[in-house]
């Protein structure tokens, strides 16, 4: 196992971990739709194609702990919206996915402080 396969896992579960948070998002906020609605569904699309676009691919941050903001500022005060009300409630529903979520900021942060 190298490198760019834990990279793809690492890279795999933030997407998992973004489009729960949207659904969460979605069903609570927008009518309990079985799947996104064409407001969230725009969103996650956009959310997947910032990662694959990301510059740091392989040393990617959080977007929180990121020195680059790609997202266009109503994309991000969507996102920013979604964050909000459903990161809380992740740690209930989704304890795993928060974990790791939680580790890789921390993990990022670290290796800052590690530069100096």
């Amino acid at each position: 196992m190298g490198r760019m396969d834990s990279v793809e896992r690492r890279i795999n579960r933030e997407l998992k971990t973004v489009r729960v948070m949207i659904g969460l998002h979605c069903r609570d906020k927008h009518g309990g739709c079985p799947d996104l609605c064409e407001e969230c569904l725009a969103l996650w699309d956009y959310a997947k194609q910032r990662v694959d676009l990301c510059p740091f691919r392989a040393d990617k941050p959080t977007c929180v702990n990121c020195t680059v903001h790609c997202y266009k500022p109503a994309m991000r005060e969507k996102m920013k919206a979604v964050m909000r009300y459903a990161g809380p409630r992740m740690a209930w529903r989704h304890p795993i996915l928060s974990l790791f979520h939680f580790l890789e900021g921390r993990r990022k942060e670290r290796s800052k402080l590690s530069r100096c």
